[in-house]
């Protein structure tokens, strides 16, 4: 077993981001809402309204709301999960097991093909949600199992840019076939599109393997009783308790909800918003959703740097305030400006530069402020829980703004508000250990 902190098995943990990130960016943030997008306008009524489950939905709003409700059940879930891989001593039998759920039911979005098929589209982006989120509960677990404190802030960041670079590979393969369907004998862009779908499940199965083959299990040679459910649920108990004596670690979790609001509402909405309150032409947005991803490896690798100079707090502050700036930008923008695509260019460039820095400052601040512990998976399960409500809220809110405004812009204004809150709140968490 290769010892913590050796760099194969650093390379190993992170390449679990390329083989995942797949997901997230073609999935979750580009191809799919952009295909969900353009398939239900067009079956949907005049009002852009669609039927499911013998109700009226905004196509917008229904999406909103299922992936939702994904997060609710992971919320829900990954705690209880958590305490008994914990207990049990077998994180990377749960991160297989939802690495699975995930990757085979993106493959089944590949049957989502039109109104008939709704329930498709939108049973499986729930288990798919689920399954991703889940895997990275458990794989957010093991960072400070597998780097030292002085470590985690350049192999969370290294993480995240694995992901931004292999996401990017993908997803230039996936623009090829959909702008250009004939060239791999396919009929049209959106069977193109479906056929992605099977290529991002089979790209982070395919990939994970690697991960799963160097990290190890059950560090601590824990070995569990029979009734090990009942006994992994007092785990969850113990970790609870314990951080309520940690007044820093529950100031960030505050904080960690706040902006966490604001970034994963803008992350899942961003295509969305672009293509439906800005009328940009599918090509514009992927170009721009590319553009942020490229930008994020170099901000997530800026930002390590800064937070080894100024410590992870004060880097954070920085970013947050930047995000605030986003929310302003974006409320400015309307379709009858000229140029707005190049205005929507600026945007995600802004968005690129903190978008990885945000999410792998947040995981390796999270993990330094830890107390010494062997329940790493129960307290990434509060980490984690923390951002699913916080998405839930926020897609909520976001989806309640849209309907009673008919906008999208005042839904994102709003937002700012979240990282107002989430910047006062870092004031009351000192500095981490070990800043260099």
């Amino acid at each position: 077993m290769l010892k913590k902190g050796d760099k194969k098995l650093i390379n190993a943990w992170a390449f679990y981001d390329w083989a995942n990130s797949a997901y997230s960016l073609v999935i979750a943030t580009a191809v799919f809402p952009i295909y969900y997008s353009s398939l239900t306008e067009s079956f949907a009524s005049a009002e852009e309204k669609i039927y499911f489950l013998g109700t009226q939905w905004n196509s917008t709003t229904l999406y909103d709301y299922t992936l939702a409700f994904s997060f609710l059940v992971v919320a829900f879930m990954s705690p209880i999960l958590s305490g008994i891989a914990d207990y049990t001593g077998n994180k990377l039998k749960f991160l297989k097991f939802f690495c699975f759920l995930g990757s085979f039911s993106v493959m089944s979005l590949y049957f989502f093909e039109g109104e008939k098929t709704l329930w498709v589209g939108l049973v499986f982006t729930v288990f798919a949600s689920i399954g991703f989120w889940g895997s990275i509960v458990f794989y957010n677990a093991y960072l400070p199992e597998i780097a030292h404190p002085e470590q985690q802030d350049k192999v969370s960041a290294k993480g995240f840019m694995f992901g931004y670079t292999g996401s990017v590979l993908l997803l230039l393969f996936s623009l090829v076939m959909v702008n250009k369907p004939e060239i791999f004998g396919l009929p049209n862009a959106a069977a193109a599109s479906r056929l992605t779908f099977l290529l991002v499940g089979i790209w982070w199965l395919g990939f994970a393997q690697i991960t799963y083959n160097y990290l190890p299990n059950n560090v601590y040679d824990r070995k569990p009783q029979k009734d090990f459910i009942w006994k992994g649920l007092r785990e969850l108990k113990v970790v609870y308790d314990e951080m309520k004596q940690h007044s820093e670690l529950k100031f960030f979790l505050l904080s960690f909800f706040m902006f966490s609001v604001g970034v994963q509402t803008i992350i899942l909405m961003a295509g969305i918003f672009g293509s439906k309150e800005l009328g940009l032409p599918t090509m514009d947005l992927i170009a721009v959703i590319l553009l942020v991803q490229i930008v994020a490896i170099f901000g997530a690798y800026l930002f390590s740097r800064i937070s080894a100079r100024i410590g992870n707090i004060s880097a954070l502050k920085i970013t947050i305030s930047i995000w605030a700036l986003v929310c302003g930008v974006a409320f400015l923008l309307d379709k009858s400006q000229p140029n707005v695509s190049y205005y929507f260019y600026g945007l995600g460039g802004l968005i690129g530069l903190v978008m990885g820095a945000i999410q792998s400052l947040s995981r390796s601040t999270y993990s330094k402020l830890l107390p010494e512990t062997k329940d790493h998976a129960t307290y990434f399960s509060f980490y984690d829980v923390t951002e699913k409500l916080a998405i839930v809220f926020g897609m909520i809110v976001f989806g309640l703004l849209i309907s009673l405004t008919g906008s999208m812009q005042m839904s994102v204004l709003f937002l700012a508000v979240f990282f107002i809150i989430s910047f006062v709140l870092l004031n009351f968490v000192g500095k981490t250990k070990y800043v260099q």
